[in-house]
């Protein structure tokens, strides 16, 4: 019994020191060759086309997977199309309207400094000349340290805003050539996939294979719950700011209800990327009531979203609702805002493994070792 003991506690050991090991390797693997895995991701996302084109319309292989490339990278070139001519239209928007924006703002801050802080500054110099010299003294370093630390504050601020300018374009060359090698790892992988396929088949055991189809055929269902429970938020989202902006009378509501809803698929923030600045921006320019409606309207919106997310998920991706609120905490605890789309992702990955017996594989052999067929 004591030895039976041993060996459980050494193949646990050994089993923890594996899951390790591969976590590193796999994490120090994609770092040097991620282009190639996320072009094998969308090659196989393209491989029903590409498929299609092959055995139906007679295209030869290679012809298939580069038409199949120029039809996905159009969606995707259309999709982003579409976005940007969004953008530009909302810019084009503020820029007509941002002079008298900026005159009006200026005009309450002013307004706000004469009437407010003057007269507190004021009733601070009256404070400090009926103080005794050394209390002048002490008062006046106080005001000078506070002056310094706000002045060195701005200044780190202002840094590490031209530090992260300087790093995004140090990037850029980086990014294109990976980006160059993704468009071209995709063609091939897509012309070569059956001979890829064929080589897994070959080399990797039948047990190993057996799991990644069990895992692709779960992850492929799970993803596209994932994506569809995403969608539904986001429609979800953009109805309730819709409605809450035709209620406010708000120009292009129809347009800023769909940026929002698009915003939507950010962490944490969501449609707070739009919503807080503009109601900021309306309580310095004096439009109170505007800007507290815009409050209300994200509260409602983050209420509502808080309220049904779990549901949703659960619903959508097959999952325990209890077990997406503790995924949806614990990832924010973790990992912070991207917690909340990564927690789901990890339990979605525990789940998958459960149901293709992954664990139950494990305990076999922590218990038992391995064992002849």
């Amino acid at each position: 019994m004591k030895k039976q003991t041993g060996w459980i506690i050494t193949r646990s050991f050994i089993v923890i020191v594996a899951i390790a090991v591969l976590i590193w390797a796999v994490s120090a693997i994609f770092k040097l060759t991620y282009p190639f895995w996320l072009a094998a991701l969308f090659a196989w996302m393209l491989k029903p086309l590409s498929t299609f084109l092959h055995h139906k319309a007679k295209f030869p292989k290679g012809i298939a997977a580069l038409t199949a490339l120029l039809i996905g990278l159009s969606i995707f070139g259309g999709i982003i199309t579409g976005l940007t001519f969004l953008i530009i239209d909302g810019v084009q928007r503020f820029a007509d309207k941002a002079p008298s924006w900026m005159e009006q703002t200026f005009l309450n801050i002013q307004q706000f400094f004469n009437q407010t802080v003057l007269p507190v500054w004021q009733d601070i110099i009256g404070v400090a000349d009926n103080l005794s010299e050394g209390e002048g003294f002490t008062f006046n370093d106080g005001i000078s340290e506070i002056g310094a630390q706000i002045g060195t504050a701005l200044g780190q601020f202002a840094q590490r805003i031209a530090d992260g300018l300087t790093q995004v374009v140090m990037n850029v060359p980086t990014f294109l050539v990976a980006f160059l090698f993704i468009l071209l790892s995709i063609y091939f992988i897509g012309k070569d996939w059956e001979r890829i396929i064929e080589w897994f088949h070959k080399y990797i055991p039948r047990g190993v294979n057996e799991k990644i189809y069990a895992f692709k055929n779960a992850m492929w269902g799970r993803v596209f719950g994932y994506i569809r429970a995403q969608l539904i938020l986001m429609f979800i989202t953009g109805i309730i700011v819709f409605v809450g902006l035709s209620i406010l009378q708000i120009e292009s509501k129809i347009m800023l209800a769909v940026i929002v809803g698009i915003a939507e698929v950010l962490p944490y923030l969501g449609t707070g990327t739009i919503l807080l600045p503009w109601a900021v921006y309306l309580l310095v320019t004096g439009h109170i009531g505007l800007s507290i409606s815009l409050a209300v309207l994200y509260s409602i919106t983050m209420v509502v979203r808080q309220t049904i997310e779990p549901k949703v998920l659960s619903s959508s991706m097959n999952l325990n609702p209890i077990a997406v609120l503790v995924s949806l905490f614990a990832g924010l605890q973790l990992f912070g805002a991207v917690g909340l789309l990564l927690g789901p992702v990890l339990l979605v990955l525990i789940v998958i493994f459960i149901d293709i017996g992954v664990f139950k594989d494990l305990k076999q052999f922590i218990m038992y070792g391995f064992k002849e067929d």
